[in-house]
């Protein structure tokens, strides 16, 4: 603790990320798309102009959000991108949670809410999953003074995805303060609620370039929501930070969201290689969660999940293991290529005896 810090920041616990090793590991730790960017991302990198970079970039990123509009068949105005969606969260909890009464969250979650609820001073309450490990929107639902609601959808890091009928069900009984629904998984396999922007003034949607884009380098992010949930975003970015999206993240991301048949093609990929997986796993008696992200939660019977864990680091082959009472048992796995994952069962293999 240093004597030049503020009271706030000393009681700070602030996020860990996964594991980046310098070694060449099988990296299953932190949810990235084993498969490249969209070809069109390399061109336009090699056409970019340098002496661009001399210049500031548009604080609007008004050809961005034009394109991700286009993209999600919104309006410009209810559009919003930042350096990452964990920055467009940020944002979020300053623009819409900071109200003075509890944050409706799931007690397994994002392990990022809870830190921006310090940061802010933000009351979180927390709401157990339900017995099949799924959020309980019920519960969510249920409070009658609330700063907001926030839920990922898949969940993170169990995976689960609630359908759209679920999520309007939701809104319909959360009508006065914003619901705003993590999106960063959702092109692996669920429904996204950026169809109900136009029928809940109150939907706050984000999701991420990280995952089925494969630009988690990049950092960027976006929120799509109506005109005056956006014009809150846009009040507090200009009371941090005018150009938090770089016009080289621009460039790129704006290739990444034309080249459709690209994006359908590694997700749908990812989505079979999960599948597969999730098979193998149960083979080995492992107990596997059903996923709709490019992730699987697995725990084994017999052998504990730090033990595995272990095992693997010393095999070469990273996963993510989260250390607390209620997940302590089980490992977190990002899905790889084909290649990546015979390793990683074989490996399984050798560890659980089979």
């Amino acid at each position: 603790m240093s004597q030049y810090w503020s009271p706030a920041i000393r009681d700070l616990t602030p996020y860990v990320p996964g594991e980046q090793p310098r070694e060449r590991v099988i990296k299953l730790n932190t949810n990235e798309n084993p498969y490249p960017p969209a070809p069109g991302v390399s061109e336009a990198l090699r056409q970019y102009a340098i002496d661009h970079l001399r210049l500031y970039p548009d604080p609007t990123s008004l050809s961005l959000r034009e394109t991700l509009a286009k993209t999600y068949g919104v309006s410009v105005a209810e559009t919003f991108v930042g350096n990452g969606s964990d920055e467009v969260l940020a944002f979020a909890f300053q623009a819409f949670f900071c109200q003075g009464a509890p944050l409706d969250v799931p007690s397994i979650t994002y392990s990022f809410y809870p830190v921006y609820a310090n940061l802010y001073g933000v009351e979180l309450r927390k709401h157990s999953l339900n017995d099949q490990w799924e959020v309980d929107l019920d519960a969510l639902a249920s409070a009658s003074e609330r700063a907001g609601v926030i839920f990922a959808n898949p969940n993170a890091p169990t995976g689960h995805a609630h359908p759209l009928a679920s999520i309007e069900a939701l809104l319909k009984r959360v009508t006065d303060r914003v619901v705003l629904v993590d999106e960063a998984y959702v092109d692996f396999g669920a429904e996204s609620a950026v169809a109900l922007i136009e029928r809940y003034p109150n939907l706050l949607v984000t999701g991420t370039f990280s995952k089925s884009r494969s630009l988690a380098g990049l950092r960027l992010g976006y929120a799509i929501g109506s005109p005056e949930l956006i014009e809150g975003l846009q009040r507090v970015k200009d009371s941090f930070n005018s150009y938090p999206v770089d016009s080289l993240a621009s460039v790129v991301g704006i290739e990444a969201l034309k080249d459709t048949q690209h994006f359908d093609a590694c997700r749908n990929n990812v989505i079979a290689t999960r599948e597969r997986t999730r098979q193998r796993l149960e083979a080995l008696g492992f107990e596997v969660l059903p996923s709709k992200a490019n992730f699987l939660m697995a725990q084994h019977p017999d052998v504990a999940g730090a033990q595995l864990f272990a095992g693997l680091r010393e095999r070469g082959i990273l996963v993510r293991h989260f250390n607390t009472d209620l997940l302590n048992n089980f490992l977190r796995i990002s899905i790889g290529t084909d290649d990546e994952m015979d390793s990683f069962i074989e490996a399984l293999e050798s560890l659980c005896g089979q």
